[in-house]
């Protein structure tokens, strides 16, 4: 179909998150699991990720960091990448900024979760910001101006 292509880089950040929330609880729950235990009633009851980042290790936070992150700025994507295959817009140039939008963030995820140097991350996170915005571009100007 005409404008559908855009749909598979959709499919592989959502593919990615869920590889992420695999990750996070893979590496979070032993982690929790080797804390000193409280025998006060309801001790372990209520926890947020804010006071798990003074108990766990940082290195094993930031694949929850990150499962967080692909919760924000993806999801502007998601909704520009819909209305670009809706409008049939999703094909040639805006399929392949959205596969390079998808890359950055999984390179993004990657980093984030292993070595965590913040300006690397946030070149990473700036790229894929331009990206998402061009795409925000097209979908504009062939809504606006098509």
């Amino acid at each position: 179909m005409i404008g559908m292509e855009i749909l598979k880089p959709v499919v592989v950040l959502l593919a990615w998150t869920m590889i992420m929330w695999v990750w996070m609880y893979a590496t979070r729950i032993p982690a929790i699991n080797k804390l000193p235990k409280s025998n006060e009633p309801g001790a372990d009851q209520g926890w947020t990720g804010a006071k798990l980042e003074g108990l766990l290790d940082p290195k094993i936070q930031w694949k929850a960091h990150n499962y967080n992150h692909l919760h924000e700025a993806p999801t502007v994507f998601y909704a520009v990448a819909l209305v670009l295959a809706i409008i049939g817009q999703g094909d040639g140039l805006n399929a392949t900024i959205a596969w390079i939008y998808v890359f950055l963030r999984i390179v993004h995820s990657i980093w984030q979760a292993t070595v965590n140097r913040v300006m690397v991350r946030f070149a990473l996170f700036s790229l894929s910001s331009l990206a998402l915005i061009a795409l925000i571009l097209h979908a504009a100007m062939a809504i606006f101006h098509g």
